[in-house]
């Protein structure tokens, strides 16, 4: 049977087809993975990862039959792509089905830390409702929303705030002349005309985009949400900024070194934390696994007919 390695956990009904198809080893679950790796390196000929995971040089230089990197994501950051090309290695990942669940999480995230659920939430269950004054929090239909990057999600973001009366605006490297939001290419301006910035832009470029400039820019009554990536935030800037409320909040889906999140963060009360789980609902996760699936497929399919 064909090897696979798998760099995390998928749904599963995934599970149960990729085992029933091919010979599978897990990483992820690896006690060792090194003498994982030293074991089943040679015969290893697709790798199936999420966008964040990715699948470094230095996994592909342990690999040397290497056809294949099924992403199960949209961003190809962490995979490089350059020795991919190289080696003639497929990259794959699973674009559009993700959009709807980022976009979720990003209102989401936005609600939630604008009109401070959770600390509601955490007043409530410490039974401290009535006994602790919450102070109040700031009305999100109508605020001016900043949008960095205008792609699937970012459009999708743009849609579901259009129904919260929203100003919006965005950066991007292209303006989109046929929808009806206003274009803003620089960051500064965009932050200053902002109440709240939400960063959807993609990763492959890996250039930090909020700097400590932008936060400055966004201000003390300004929030900040990310559902992109963590390395395009200067994430030290962005603590210091909650710390000494040089902005209002955020909300984090995603961070510089994940699974990692900076300690201070674990103390601020203006920020919302999450585990990089945006796409994480059932569906969404099942039909990527599908099409992870299919590009697998394709691939040793394709080679089979050329053989």
């Amino acid at each position: 049977m064909t090897a696979l390695l798998l760099t995390q956990a998928v749904p599963a009904p995934i599970d149960a087809r990729l085992r029933a198809a091919y010979e599978i080893h897990r990483l992820d679950l690896a006690e060792d993975p090194e003498a994982l790796l030293d074991e089943v390196a040679p015969r290893i000929r697709g790798v199936v990862t999420g966008g964040a995971r990715g699948c470094a040089r230095t996994l592909m230089d342990r690999l040397p039959r290497l056809e294949i990197v099924a992403v199960a994501g949209v961003g190809t950051d962490a995979v490089d792509l350059d020795e991919a090309a190289r080696r003639g290695i497929r990259v794959t990942t699973t674009p559009g089905v993700l959009t709807d669940d980022v976009a979720d999480m990003a209102l989401g995230l936005l609600l939630m830390t604008l009109r401070d659920l959770g600390l509601g939430e955490r007043l409530v269950r410490a039974g401290q409702w009535g006994q602790t004054a919450q102070a109040l929090a700031r009305k999100v239909t109508g605020i001016r929303l900043g949008i960095i990057g205008l792609g699937q999600v970012g459009r999708a973001i743009a849609r579901r705030a259009t129904a919260f009366d929203m100003r919006i605006a965005y950066a991007d490297p292209q303006a989109q002349l046929q929808l009806p939001y206003r274009h803003e290419p620089d960051l500064l301006a965009l932050a200053r005309d902002s109440d709240a910035l939400i960063l959807a832009a993609s990763a492959d470029q890996e250039r930090v985009l909020i700097t400590a400039e932008v936060l400055e820019a966004l201000g003390p009554q300004g929030y900040f949400i990310n559902v992109a990536r963590g390395k395009l935030v200067d994430e030290p800037a962005l603590v210091r900024a909650l710390q000494e409320r040089r902005i209002a909040g955020a909300g984090l889906d995603v961070f510089a070194d994940e699974p990692h999140v900076p300690p201070a963060l674990l103390d601020l009360d203006n920020v919302v934390l999450q585990p990089h789980h945006a796409s994480a609902t059932e569906q969404t996760r099942l039909a990527m696994g599908e099409i992870v699936l299919r590009h697998l497929a394709e691939c040793f399919a394709s080679e089979a007919a050329v053989g």
